[in-house]
């Protein structure tokens, strides 16, 4: 099972971001997990289970030394929180990631499912970002086609 979906949600004033049930349920049941790693990622953040993080913080770690690997790490690694679940399926976002997302004057977010990672946005980064997306979409017919749509 995969994330998959997209769900206008709320965060509080605290920073805390509800979680859709649904994600909940696909990362106790494929992952054993009660948290996430979010970092930021595109002008909004990504949350991965622990087990998909630790992936990607082996494959940045096999990457040769140079500039790519050390941007990686200062973009992406670095900024990275460990987020527990409270009880009513809400994780907190530091403040650092809520600022650099947008989310600190805002109170409605989307969380969108992608495939292993569930993404966190605000509702107008979310809307610009949907919109370019179909733009690209639209500009190359064929590989829809391809897919079976």
């Amino acid at each position: 099972m995969i994330f998959q979906g997209v769900h206008n949600n709320a965060i509080d004033i605290k920073g805390r971001a509800s979680i859709p049930a649904r994600f909940r349920e696909v990362l106790a049941e494929n992952y054993q997990e009660e948290q996430l790693v979010v970092t930021q990622h595109k002008g909004g953040l990504v949350a991965y289970p622990v087990p998909e993080w630790r992936r990607i913080v082996d494959n940045v770690n096999k990457m040769p030394p140079g500039p790519m690997r050390e941007a990686i790490n200062l973009s992406l690694l670095t900024p990275a929180i460990a987020c527990a679940f409270d009880k009513q399926g809400r994780i907190q976002l530091s403040k650092p990631l809520r600022e650099y997302a947008g989310l600190e004057e805002v109170r409605e977010i989307v969380v969108v499912g992608s495939f292993n990672k569930i993404q966190i946005w605000n509702r107008s980064m979310h809307e610009e970002m949907m919109r370019a997306a179909e733009t690209l979409v639209n500009e190359d017919p064929q590989t829809l086609c391809d897919l079976g749509f």
